[in-house]
């Protein structure tokens, strides 16, 4: 389901493509996320030519995942109900855990996400 191609792709448009003004305010502003999306699945397009659909559903999961950091959501429902969600709103992790873990751990479930996503979509959509 998830192939060295798949993971080249997530990298470029995740992280070499995106530009500061992307990673900075698309949490903050629909444009900047979607032109990331954009951006992200015109990688997909462009190396995999996968289905229509599957870039569609690439592009939008893409944009609300990163959009509302979802991923955050996803790392708190496991430690659900022992810890509150006002004392995990940033990453989903606890506020005592250091912030550089937090961050890290937060990053490597979103990309998680997007991985798994992207993979159903090219396999299932054709």
């Amino acid at each position: 389901m998830i192939t060295a191609d798949q993971l080249l792709c997530h990298a470029i448009g995740d992280y070499l493509i995106q530009s500061d003004w992307m990673a900075m305010n698309k949490t903050k502003r629909s444009l900047p996320c979607f032109v990331h999306a954009l951006s992200y699945a015109g990688v997909f397009a462009f190396f995999l030519t996968p289905s229509v659909a599957a870039v569609v559903v690439i592009a939008a999961t893409h944009f609300i995942i990163d959009r509302w950091r979802l991923a955050r959501f996803v790392v708190y429902a496991k430690n659900f109900p022992w810890e509150k969600w006002e004392d995990c709103i940033d990453t989903g992790y606890y506020k005592s855990r250091p912030a550089w873990m937090a961050v890290w751990l937060l990053i490597i479930a979103d990309n998680i996400l997007h991985v798994a996503i992207n993979g159903l979509a090219i396999r299932h959509l054709r």
